[in-house]
């Protein structure tokens, strides 16, 4: 088979999630030649649903299905899973990190200024996000505004949510710090899946990829996997490591659903406002979806009569912090086990989110089928990784969801920025790149 090959860059960043489109971005803004190397494709986003299935909701590659049926999603495309994400921009765990030898706190400090976050004015809450958020306060429970990654000063009242993406850019993405990179002279190749690393003599030197049906290779000084928690332990698999994908969490996750005759829902904002149940093990908040995924919920666990009521549909997710264990596949399937304990957090969770929904008013309450997201820890720092989130080999770096090396059950968006500009810091500083 023939294969090119291209040496002109800097660095090779594979991903362009959260944690890989940061490090392009910061390396580009310091006149770095990079290559993003993305599976999936780089399209104009519409909003529509179909878009959302195309690269969210195909079978064995974007929606990942584990030995016990427990579904989970992942974006296969530029951005990655922060295209299609709800936009929450949940607290980083810096002690957690501290404890590994990585301080992000000034890097923290950067995200804040740099990037749109904030909580939502109260215009921006929403009729049912509201109502939930009032009946648990009234209750006793200390549910707030949550911070979003939002433009707040391009929302108007009529532009959707983006749920399927957003074609308005009121949320942020991860696909804007790509947007800055190209603007910046990186190279995007969209639809470029890596296979694997190429290592000599004890360092990373270049990436082996498959590009419109032929096998190429690039070659850099810095090779940088960006992959997401699956894809990333699956290229190192490839590229001879052992022992990745091991021992992971994957923020299982149900919802909590009744039906009120007093609201009826258009533009809804999801995840406005909630509570993290830290002692617990879990975090509630309010999570309506357009009607189409809606009914996709109701029918996963047989309530077809409901499939017509989701604008009237109250709706809470509780995602609990889960325990370490599983594999993920040298073919990128995920194999794990919901446990019992992790289990009875978020049917603990359902107990609260019923008291809550009964005292909004709704009625015929239910629970859905288990899901997951996030899922991370397969290429944990303190293993694999030092506290630069490089691996054993020279010049071969990791910075996305697998590195994190404990579980807290919390959306990692802002988490994964935070790594990705401490990492660029460190390059530059060592003259890496």
């Amino acid at each position: 088979m023939k294969q090119n090959q291209q040496q002109n860059y800097d660095a090779i960043v594979i991903g362009s999630g959260p944690g890989g489109a940061t490090v392009a971005k910061e390396l580009s803004e310091k006149g770095k030649r990079v290559l993003i190397l993305e599976w999936g494709p780089n399209p104009k986003l519409k909003g529509k649903f179909y878009q959302y299935a195309l690269y969210q909701l195909i079978p064995f590659k974007s929606l990942l299905m584990t030995n016990n049926f427990l579904g989970m999603v992942r974006g296969i495309i530029t951005g990655g899973s922060s295209t299609f994400y709800y936009g929450s921009a949940y607290s980083v765990p810096v002690e957690m990190l501290k404890s590994y030898g990585i301080d992000v706190s000034e890097e923290l400090e950067e995200a804040r200024k740099e990037l749109p976050i904030g909580p939502l004015k109260d215009e921006m809450i929403t009729p049912m996000a509201k109502r939930i958020m009032e009946s648990a306060q009234s209750l006793g429970y200390n549910w707030k505004k949550l911070d979003k990654f939002m433009y707040q000063d391009r929302w108007t009242p009529d532009k959707k949510f983006g749920y399927y993406g957003d074609p308005h850019d009121v949320k942020w993405s991860a696909s804007m710090y790509v947007k800055e990179a190209v603007n910046n002279g990186a190279t995007l190749l969209s639809k470029a899946k890596v296979k694997k690393i190429i290592i000599q003599d004890g360092a990373a030197i270049g990436a082996i990829f498959k590009y419109k049906g032929k096998t190429h290779k690039a070659y850099a000084p810095v090779v940088v996997v960006s992959a997401g928690g699956i894809g990333t332990p699956v290229i190192l698999k490839n590229s001879g490591f052992e022992g990745v994908g091991e021992k992971f969490f994957y923020d299982p996750l149900i919802s909590v659903c009744g039906v009120v005759k007093d609201l009826k829902a258009e533009n809804e904002i999801p995840m406005s406002a909630g509570i993290h149940m830290k002692d617990e093990g879990y975090m509630m908040t309010d999570m309506w979806l357009p009607p189409a995924l809606g009914a996709m919920f109701s029918a996963q666990v047989f309530r077809f009569h409901r499939i017509f009521s989701q604008k009237r549909t109250l709706r809470i997710m509780i995602k609990a912090k889960d325990s370490l264990s599983g594999t993920i596949t040298k073919n990128g399937q995920v194999r794990k086990n919901l446990n019992e304990d992790d289990r009875q957090k978020l049917l603990n969770g359902y107990k609260v989110a019923k008291e809550i929904l009964k005292k909004a008013g709704a009625t015929g309450i239910f629970k859905t089928w288990y899901l997951a997201a996030h899922p991370g820890g397969t290429v944990k720092i303190g293993e694999f990784l030092d506290e630069n989130l490089k691996t054993k080999y020279s010049n071969l770096y990791v910075c996305d969801c697998s590195v994190i090396p404990e579980p807290w059950g919390l959306p990692p968006t802002l988490t994964l920025v935070c790594l990705g500009k401490r990492l660029s810091k460190h390059l530059l500083k060592k003259a890496i790149v």
